[in-house]
């Protein structure tokens, strides 16, 4: 057994959260923020068989979609003023996936 990890976009939560569930995958949905541009994320924990992380993986990929993002003077607290933090625009979206092992999990 997997358990996939998968930060996206919030976005884009929605529709991979309605993908996944179509095919039959138990997805839990987490409000994250992440630490970058501390904007908004959705992180999802999937338990599933070792045989179907492939195509985990594929309907994320599917539905993740990278855009452009402007950057403005606040998003940059916490990792300090640089030069090009002021109105920067940076990639955001896509998904970052990890795939660990799962020893044992129990439903109750």
């Amino acid at each position: 057994m997997k358990l996939i990890i998968a930060i996206v976009n919030n976005e884009d939560s929605a529709v991979v959260a309605a993908a996944l569930t179509k095919d039959n995958f138990t997805v839990t949905k987490l409000s994250t923020t992440g630490g970058f541009l501390m904007v908004g994320n959705t992180t999802f924990l999937i338990g599933t068989e070792d045989d179907r992380v492939d195509r985990a993986k594929e309907i994320i990929a599917r539905h993740c979609s990278e855009r452009i993002h402007k950057a403005s003077t606040t998003e940059s607290f916490g990792r300090g003023f640089s030069d090009g933090a002021l109105g920067s625009q940076v990639k955001v979206g896509g998904a970052a996936v990890f795939v660990l092992d799962v020893e044992e999990a129990e439903k109750y």
